[in-house]
């Protein structure tokens, strides 16, 4: 049995890497405490094995030493009061997935002569969120009468990314990596990332957050696209963020989503706060958080009572709000790779511009069959 030479080092990185314990990982690879001492050395077979359980390709496991794992975008994420905390796999693989189609995408642009979105990088930090705000609105063309008229907050998403994906934004949402299921996402560690670009703009919204909280980071990464900043972010409504340009985006958010002007004339003041605050949320479809947030910046209530419903507001969003996966598999290829995307690289293929086996890739399809029903249930094909 011929055994491969590996530094035990690059085994015991790989595995905390991927977040997985010692002892867990041992059912599977009896002998992984003797690769990780260096009493004993895997097969091939067995390092094949271990790299696809890591999601690592197995050439990084003969490397000398490890790696520094860096985002390729910037990194705004402020967990747990810590900023640059070290990327897992499933969100590195997520950000790359999404930077190849952006990549396919421009191609697809070029080749097609689509204009540049002169939306992105048309503002600045030194602009009012305000106006900013009342910008966004008007290219995305949003009606505040259509949102409130919708009756659930998943409509009401569906239809800010229908918005979006219409002025040239590639919108995309997912609570796993690709199509894998066994690699689900982690909203404690990021709830979205935008890819600036004036040809292929990407905003990617993590699926597994409850559908209030994707409407705030949606308009939020939108904000990132004006400022032409790409980056990863967890933007929390009601909370002010540490850094200048996260902040700004935040206010552009709740400004879009709760005009202060509109605020007025939906309030019940006859109700208790926290009713209120319910119905402001349902009015507006947003969460209860960006509701506070508002109610706080009219100058409606003050300090120490937003403190003190936000916390119990957070409470109830952590043991009862949680995003969903799964479903149709046709209806999420649209969610996941965004429906502009999708059928822009299914015609290209059926055009002949594209390789099968670059689409299958790109949208996470296996097979042919899968590939020629999606192309139907899009509207690609009859």
């Amino acid at each position: 049995m011929t055994r491969v030479s590996v530094k035990p080092e690059m085994l015991r990185w790989a595995r905390e890497r991927a977040g997985l314990d010692s002892a867990a990982l041992s059912r599977r690879f009896p002998k992984l405490l003797d690769w990780e001492r260096g009493r004993l050395s895997p097969t091939l077979r067995q390092l094949e094995e271990f790299a696809q359980v890591v999601h690592l390709p197995i050439g990084y496991l003969f490397l000398s030493v490890p790696p520094d794992d860096q985002l390729p975008i910037p990194d705004f994420r402020t967990l747990a009061g810590r900023v640059g905390m070290r990327p897992s796999p499933n969100l590195l693989d997520t950000v790359y997935l999404c930077q190849q189609r952006q990549d396919w995408f421009i191609e697809h642009a070029h080749l097609h002569g689509l204009a540049p979105l002169s939306f992105v990088k048309s503002a600045s930090l030194q602009d009012e969120p305000v106006a900013v705000a009342r910008t966004v609105t008007s290219t995305l063309g949003l009606s505040m009468d259509a949102r409130m008229k919708l009756p659930t907050w998943a409509e009401a998403l569906r239809y800010l990314k229908h918005k979006a994906e219409e002025t040239g934004v590639l919108v995309m949402a997912s609570s796993i990596v690709g199509s894998n299921s066994h690699r689900k996402l982690d909203v404690a560690e990021f709830r979205g990332f935008a890819l600036a670009d004036r040809f292929a703009p990407v905003v990617f919204l993590n699926a597994a957050d409850s559908k209030s909280a994707q409407m705030f980071t949606l308009v939020h990464e939108l904000a990132h696209l004006w400022l032409g900043e790409s980056g990863v972010s967890d933007p929390i409504a009601g909370k002010t963020s540490s850094q200048p340009l996260e902040r700004w985006c935040n206010a552009v958010a709740a400004e879009l989503l709760v005009p202060l002007h509109e605020l007025p004339a939906q309030r019940r003041t006859e109700l208790r706060l926290e009713d209120e605050v319910q119905h402001l949320a349902y009015v507006f479809k947003v969460s209860t958080l960006v509701i506070l947030r508002r109610l706080l910046d009219s100058g409606a209530i003050d300090q120490d009572t937003y403190w003190r419903v936000y916390e119990e507001e957070s409470a109830l969003i952590r043991d009862h709000e949680q995003g969903s996966g799964g479903g149709d598999f046709y209806r999420t290829l649209a969610v996941r790779t965004g429906r502009v995307f999708a059928r822009a690289v299914i015609s290209s293929t059926l055009e002949g511009h594209t390789l099968f086996r670059d689409a299958f890739r790109i949208l996470g399809i296996r097979k042919t069959s899968t590939f020629y029903e999606a192309a139907r249930t899009l509207g690609v094909m009859l």
